[in-house]
């Protein structure tokens, strides 16, 4: 009888998470753009990381379809910045509805997932996405689909985040955290415009209302693929990441104030 959690022999040996997280899934994804106050969106940011030249943030909502494994509910609200020549998003939360679909970028690229409901549902023109974690919906679109738009063609962006673990004596980190760059190469099927309203709720745990929505600039919601892939550019000195940390860990103080 085969011992499942004896050691595996080096032809057994793959990285699960790597294939899981590069294996293309079509998703049926709502994505908002809005501009916000830049001075907010800069203090959000952990060096070496810095603004762009548009202060904006992306929220996204997805169903994610990937074979073998139910359908689950992925979420983010990202901010657009830069690192040297290269431009992307920094991702603030990133809530999944299933453990594995947390596990595999968690650890391996450093996103910052947790546990957390995400669902875009369509009914004719209208749409609908949510966002809710700790029992509060923090993001949420209500609106409607107008025109479809063109296909485009694929195209590659880049997520930047930072692999970092708590020291276990609670102060600071392990050791020096790595800069990941992590690009998707993305395959779009359909895509439409939408016109709606998003809404930022205040959470104690996850507090993107405290980034204005000043302007909408667009939402849209189609099907696409993407093929994601990971690389350590660099690593970061820890004092650096350590006051952000609280992005990636809940801070826990808020339940002591009521």
């Amino acid at each position: 009888m085969a011992v499942r959690y004896a050691a595996k022999t080096p032809d057994q040996i793959r990285s699960r998470e790597v294939e899981k997280t590069s294996v293309g899934a079509w998703s049926t994804v709502l994505v908002v753009t809005f501009e916000t106050d830049p001075a907010v969106l800069a203090s959000v940011l952990p060096r070496p990381l810095e603004p762009s030249s548009t202060p904006l943030v992306k929220v996204t909502f997805a169903t994610v379809d990937i074979p073998g494994l139910s359908t689950f509910g992925a979420g983010s609200v990202s901010v657009h910045c830069r690192h040297e020549d290269t431009l992307g998003y920094y991702c603030l939360v990133m809530p999944m509805s299933t453990e594995q679909s947390v596990i595999g970028g968690r650890e391996t690229f450093g996103e910052p997932k947790k546990i957390g409901q995400v669902a875009v549902d369509l009914d004719g023109d209208s749409v609908h996405g949510t966002m809710t974690r700790m029992g509060v919906t923090f993001a949420e679109f209500t609106g409607r689909t107008t025109e479809t738009l063109d296909v485009p063609g694929p195209d590659v962006r880049t997520d930047f985040y930072f692999k970092a673990l708590p020291a276990p004596d609670g102060k600071g980190l392990d050791t020096d955290p790595s800069l990941v760059y992590c690009t998707r190469e993305e395959t779009v099927r359909w895509v439409k415009a939408c016109e709606g309203d998003l809404v930022l709720r205040d959470s104690k745990f996850d507090p993107v209302a405290d980034l204005p929505v000043l302007s909408q600039v667009e939402a849209t919601v189609g099907e696409r693929n993407a093929v994601q892939r990971g690389r350590i550019h660099s690593t970061v000195p820890a004092e650096w990441l350590v006051p952000f940390i609280h992005q990636r860990y809940d801070d826990l103080s808020p339940t002591g104030e009521d």
